[in-house]
């Protein structure tokens, strides 16, 4: 069994571990950058541990532009390199917002520059670590390298994030269509971020979906679409995590729907706006 193959056997080892806890690993995955992976998983991470108090642990597993922290306006003694001089996930594991996080680290090009045997470290250390946690976020790279791909095929699910621009569209297929042609991997949701409406996300999710199907015979799951939304963009610039400070807005709700399916609780989005946005449509057509 050569470097790679170990590597792939201690990832499924942690998962198989994970499913005996009754806990969950979802990779979040996109086919490139700029699609709002990273707000995505730090905002369903904040959601599921404070609206559905679960416990939940986020791992920021993007060594190349590692950017968890920044969105958390977090500045972390250590992060996940310091495992391999001996340091334990408890002494590296930061606690904020109701939810625990492992910085990654920038500085190396992919995962791929990562050495196997690091790597490896890295995995075994995580996983009786991670056992206890009701979620297990994983925020992979951009993007397709062989350890994006191994934290996929080793996860329970992985959301692929996409927008509906047609690049975004064409490098999640990809992505998804790749993994599943050399190892026939399926466990894929989608969310569509970025839509103007319920109608794009619904025609961005028919296109994708229709191709996968015709390739491998089976449907892609739509976890869910978030709205474009210009309070995100107030509330990065300003080092705030929007589901805390704006738990109304379009993108929180969102989001909560995508989550409340994870815990299994019922919670609608069907982006047509809030009671207010109803209530003035009402009125109009009186």
């Amino acid at each position: 069994m050569n470097i790679n193959q170990q590597a792939q056997k201690l990832l499924e080892l942690v998962n198989k571990k994970n499913q005996e806890k009754h806990s969950k690993f979802i990779s979040i995955a996109s086919g490139k950058g700029g699609v709002g992976k990273t707000n995505f998983a730090v905002n369903l991470s904040y959601i599921l541990a404070n609206k559905f108090e679960k416990k939940v642990l986020l791992i920021d597993a993007d060594m190349g532009m590692a950017d968890v922290h920044v969105i958390l306006n977090l500045k972390p003694q250590n992060n996940l390199k310091a495992l391999l001089s001996g340091k334990k996930p408890q002494d590296i594991v930061v606690n904020t917002k109701g939810f625990d996080v492992l910085p990654g680290f920038s500085g190396i090009d992919t995962l791929d520059d990562l050495e196997d045997f690091m790597m490896m470290k890295i995995i075994n250390d995580l996983t009786d670590f991670s056992k206890d946690y009701d979620f297990v976020i994983i925020d992979t790279a951009a993007g397709i390298d062989n350890k994006v791909i191994s934290f996929i095929r080793a996860s329970s699910r992985s959301f692929v994030i996409t927008t509906p621009e047609p690049p975004a569209m064409m490098d999640a297929y990809a992505l998804m269509k790749s993994i599943y042609k050399i190892y026939n991997y399926t466990n894929f949701k989608l969310v569509i971020n970025m839509c103007k409406n319920k109608n794009e996300a619904l025609f961005t999710y028919d296109r994708l979906n229709n191709s996968f199907r015709r390739f491998v015979n089976k449907n892609i799951e739509m976890a869910g679409w978030i709205p474009y939304s210009q309070t995100l963009n107030r509330a990065i610039k300003s080092k705030k995590l929007i589901s805390e400070v704006f738990p109304s807005d379009d993108f929180t709700r969102a989001v909560t729907a995508i989550a409340s399916k994870e815990v299994g609780e019922e919670y609608e989005f069907d982006g047509d706006g809030n009671f207010w946005k109803k209530l003035m449509s009402f009125l109009k057509k009186e």
